[in-house]
């Protein structure tokens, strides 16, 4: 099947020399047994954002951003503007009295901002000389708003006229931007969690007032997100996952995924050795509000908001750093890895073990953590109910380089975007097949051969 060879791409890391989990090509549960690659970026591709239930954008080092059509693969705008890589990209909507139009705002290394209007391929407003690089953009929707983050942290309004900023106290700037209840905003700098309160008047003038910061990290904060409307959480570089009341901005949980010597001779998925950093590293977070989905190294691991828990993880899933992540359902998951693959996941129960597993089978976790000056202790397999394990189920092949990330779009398929510059749609054959004889019996008859 082309999926599996496309590009000409060997098997770069052998059942023999990869301790990740293989799949033959009869993979029943993965639907995406269609694919189309996308040609147009000619440098790596690292962000997708979904416009509408049909169209998305890609950019990335090349300084393009690309609009497409998810149902064709057609190629629908070429903006041109920045000129050097895209750092951010998210979507901006402006509500008018009898419609909405949705903008795509850009940020580059180049220090500029653009405003585009993906239905017509033009740049609608820019800002150029800005004193650093945007590295993350968060729209507020509610105030008519979006704030970019950096060494400065500012507020614009939808015409792109700065409202406020405030210069950052640490020259490593912001990596990450969440909104949060009351006005409230977390921005994510260096070990740090800094809370600052937007005030918006009648007159459309802004203020920001820098109001707690949250220094529980250990090291590099790498993701932050949103859980719920009254839950966020935050990841750090050495593998420390923190689950924070988005109100009062309290410790809730605390993880950390320390790889300690196992006791057992079949505990195969715990190191003997201790582990490279990078190899701890969070280097992304998802959730669906129950759950959150951390990638770790290579690995995998899923966490229980509700029991505070970890409920199923796979110390292994890729052959390389996990780079992006995402929860389908309670049950079903899907990552994408530096080694050019994308992985489909299902939660499922563990075999009831023969005998009873040494207590250092959980000596890597340590649970419930309410801040950082009490951690308790590991617990025993007995106060660890109904862990789980993650099982491969589609292996999605097609990509030469590194998979920055993916976008889904239901039934219509999913995006993939990569170092190798390219875009591929995935799709769901049968559905593909039903359709095509569908607009095939269409023109038959439309055409009176019916």
């Amino acid at each position: 099947m082309l999926r599996w060879i496309l590009g000409g791409r060997e098997a770069q890391f052998s059942a023999e020399k990869s301790s990740a989990s293989c799949i033959g090509e009869e993979q029943p549960k993965n639907w995406f047994t269609e694919l189309q690659v996308l040609k147009g970026h000619f440098d790596i591709v690292r962000f997708l954002v979904q416009i509408d239930d049909f169209r998305f954008a890609s950019a990335g080092d090349d300084g393009l951003v690309l609009v497409w059509d998810i149902e064709s693969g057609e190629r629908l705008q070429e903006l041109r503007g920045h000129s050097q890589q895209v750092t951010a990209m998210t979507t901006f909507t402006c509500n008018h009295e009898l419609a909405s139009h949705t903008l795509l705002i850009t940020a580059s290394s180049d220090r500029s901002l653009s405003l585009w209007d993906p239905d017509t391929g033009h740049r609608v407003q820019t800002v150029s000389d800005l004193q650093s690089s945007v590295k993350c953009l968060l729209v507020l929707e509610r105030l008519g708003v979006w704030v970019s983050g950096g060494e400065e942290l500012c507020v614009w309004n939808k015409d792109f006229e700065l409202q406020c900023q405030r210069r950052n106290h640490s020259d490593t700037g912001m990596t990450a931007l969440i909104e949060l209840p009351k006005n409230c905003l977390a921005a994510a700098m260096d070990k740090d969690i800094l809370i600052y309160r937007l005030t918006v008047s009648s007159s459309s003038s802004s203020s920001l007032a820098e109001i707690r910061c949250l220094s529980d990290h250990q090291d590099r904060i790498r993701d932050l997100i949103n859980v719920s409307d009254r839950l966020f959480a935050s990841g750090s570089h050495a593998g420390e996952l923190i689950l924070w009341d988005a109100v009062d901005w309290n410790v809730l949980a605390y993880e950390h995924i320390l790889w300690e010597e196992s006791q057992s001779p079949i505990q195969s998925e715990i190191r003997l050795t201790a582990p490279k950093p990078s190899e701890m590293s969070i280097q992304h977070l998802s959730t669906n509000g129950k759950l959150i989905l951390a990638a770790v190294g290579s690995g995998l691991y899923v966490y229980s908001v509700m029991t505070k828990t970890v409920v199923a993880y796979r110390k292994v899933a890729h052959d390389s750093n996990v780079l992006h992540t995402a929860l389908l359902s309670d049950s079903e998951l899907m990552s994408c890895s530096e080694d050019g693959s994308v992985r489909m996941w299902e939660i499922q129960d563990l075999p009831l073990p023969a005998e009873p597993a040494s207590p250092g089978f959980f000596g890597m976790w340590n649970f419930g953590r309410s801040n950082k000056q009490t951690c308790a202790a590991s617990k025993k397999d007995s106060d660890v109910p109904n862990l789980r394990t993650l099982e491969l189920t589609g292996d999605l092949i097609g990509h030469s380089g590194a998979v920055q990330m993916f976008l889904s779009f239901g039934e219509n398929g999913l995006v993939t975007c990569s170092a190798d510059h390219l875009l591929i749609l995935w799709k769901d054959g049968e559905r593909q097949s039903r359709l095509r004889s569908l607009a095939l019996f269409q023109k038959l008859e439309e055409n009176g051969g019916l």
